[in-house]
């Protein structure tokens, strides 16, 4: 299995990041090869344009060849973020700062074996960067405050579990195959490999994203990273509220109150509602004067989430 051998120091320094290349990248697995009935469904309003943008790239079509493998990604495209909060064009450039060869490099690593024609001509990394930026421009940039919400969303529910929990219990529901195993280690996959030192790591994150299975990111020997796929990105609009809890205290509130057991923003409580932001708001307040949900300020966003009293709630009103 795949361990990292993790220092208490860095551990302690490690932290959650919100990744717009990570996102831009899990949404260029989607097109490429979707594996879930979520991602065919993501996919289907852009996979023409996509699809029409690949046939006219050879070596485009050469580079998704050579850059997913069932266990593996070419590490030009799991750079760990450099910053607390990049920008897709700062990590867009840590990109282009790899250069021919080593995209190369990273590609025989990935698939090792003689490299297409086409990938050995000079001007590859523009070909990498021009895809990145197209599918950032045409399928993750505009949904990107959705998106970002639901991440960062994510991260406020992490937090609060790691305060509560600690590390291990943090670890203990981020990915099937990650678990703190004791001495310092950490089990990232179940992969055979040899652990891995991480004795010169200077940076240690953890990236939620819109994937259907996380993976690491680094950019060795000092940045190193875990991507997992955030909580609540399939929200459900259609949530349907208990009909005892709506009763007990109206169905529009109960609707709201049934949505958060995964911290929400109100601009996200109005689009799975349908109400209006003054009468969430007002719904909101009741709410938190009850004590049945909590907030917190995650960037510019406040978030709410269920506190135990509107968990209860929500499970007497199905059981009533």
């Amino acid at each position: 299995m795949g361990v990292w051998q993790v220092p208490a120091d860095l551990l302690a320094r490690s932290r959650f990041t919100v990744s717009p290349m990570t996102d831009t990248v899990a949404a260029l697995r989607a097109l490429n090869d979707p594996r879930r009935p979520w991602q065919r469904a993501w996919r289907r309003p852009y996979a023409e344009a996509f699809q029409r943008m690949v046939a006219d790239r050879p070596v485009v079509r050469a580079l998704l060849a050579a850059s997913f493998q069932p266990r593996w990604t070419a590490d030009f495209l799991t750079l760990a973020p450099e910053s607390a909060n990049p920008t897709f064009a700062e990590e867009l450039a840590a990109v282009e700062r790899r250069g021919d060869e080593q995209i190369r490099a990273d590609l025989r690593a990935t698939r090792p074996g003689p490299l297409a024609e086409v990938l050995l001509d000079d001007g590859l990394t523009d070909q990498v960067v021009g895809l990145l930026h197209w599918v950032w421009t045409h399928t993750v940039q505009p949904e990107w405050p959705e998106r970002e919400r639901r991440l960062r969303a994510d991260i406020v529910a992490r937090t609060a579990r790691l305060s509560a929990y600690g590390w291990a219990g943090v670890f203990a529901d981020l990915n099937r195959n990650v678990r703190w195993v004791g001495d310092g280690c950490l089990q990232v996959n179940d992969y055979p490999a040899p652990p891995l030192p991480l004795d010169q790591a200077e940076q240690l994150v953890f990236v939620p994203a819109h994937c259907a299975r996380g993976w690491v990111v680094w950019d060795r020997p000092t940045r190193f990273g875990m991507v997992y796929a955030a909580s609540g990105v399939l929200a459900d609009a259609g949530t349907v509220a208990p009909d005892g809890l709506a009763r007990l205290i109206g169905a529009n509130r109960a609707a709201i109150l049934a949505r958060l057991d995964a911290p929400l923003s109100t601009s996200h409580l109005v689009a799975l509602t349908g109400l209006s932001l003054g009468t969430v708001g007002d719904h909101l307040r009741v709410l938190l004067d009850a004590g049945a949900v909590t907030r917190r300020r995650s960037g510019r966003e406040v978030l709410y989430w269920r506190t135990a009293l509107g968990t209860a709630l929500v499970g007497a009103g199905r059981t009533g």
